[in-house]
Order: C-alpha cells, then structure tokens, then sequence
C-alpha cells in the first residue's frame, strides 16, 4: 500500500508501472485502475485554472486510513494513490487510484470505494479560477451516482 502526495505533474501510467513492479509475481488477478484529471467546467463555470492544498501529513494518514479500510472490505493484495497538490491546468491528471487482487470484483469495488472517499472526504481545499478570472473555493464534489449502489452492496456484505 503506497499513497504519493505530489505538487508537479505524474504521468500516471509510469507510476502504476513502475510501482506494480513491486507486487509478488503470479499474485494478482486483476488490477482495475481509475485517473482522474482537471475538467475545464465545474458547477455550470468556465475553469480556467485550479489549485489543490492539503494539510501534509494528516491528509497522507487519511488516505491510507480508507486503503485500509478497502483491504478489510474487499480482498485485494495491493494498493495505490498518487494524488496532485498545487497549481493544475485541465487535462492534467490529479488523481491515480490502483487496486490490485485476485479477482476482479474486489478490485474494481475497492477502487471506487478509495476514489469516492478521496472525491467527497479527504482533506483537500479545492480554489477553482474562472475563465474571466475570478477565484473560487469549491464548497462540495461531484458525486458519484454509482456511489450509492456501491455502498448498499458494502453494508449488505457487512
């Protein structure tokens, strides 16, 4: 399990590469994969630019908190998230989640589990910039309308 907080650009197919170099050979089944990148629009607003702040060692504890979580939920071998802070631009990548296990299932469920976590409660502070140059704080994300089918096969399971 692996989180990398970073302020430049990642390629998120190099990290995912290099880091499943390191899982057990033979071990994993499937591994499902989710990158999340800059949208040029957000709440019905032109975007021109976006910054990304964090709280540097508390928001690492959280995303590894609900890795954690994923791992007791689901059976997966590993994880990843590499997660942008600072200055973006649309079309840059922000977000790389990578859940890696025997079976598909539990990968794909983990993964949406940890990106849902990272997209409506890890502590980052989102300052979108318009195209006419104003500056905005996001209050909320978007949420995820599979979200809610996800988490009523969690609690049935539980």
């Amino acid at each position: 399990m692996k989180v990398l907080i970073c302020e430049n650009s990642f390629d998120p197919w190099k990290e995912l590469t290099a880091y499943e170099q390191t899982l057990p050979p033979g071990k994993t089944g499937g591994s499902v994969s989710f990158v999340g990148t800059m949208r040029d629009f957000n709440d019905g607003h032109d975007v021109s630019a976006m910054r990304l702040d964090h709280y540097p060692g508390m928001t690492e504890k959280h995303i590894e908190r609900v890795m954690e979580e994923a791992a007791e939920k689901w059976e997966i071998i590993d994880s990843l998230v590499v997660h942008r802070v600072g200055d973006m631009q649309p079309n840059d990548p922000i977000v790389l989640v990578v859940v890696w296990s025997a079976h598909r299932a539990n990968a794909f469920d983990a993964c949406r589990y940890i990106i849902n976590y990272l997209k409506e409660r890890a502590p980052f502070w989102k300052c979108e910039t318009t195209r006419d140059g104003k500056q905005r704080w996001v209050e909320h994300n978007t949420k995820d309308p599979g979200a809610a089918a996800a988490v009523k096969k969690v609690v049935k399971s539980a």
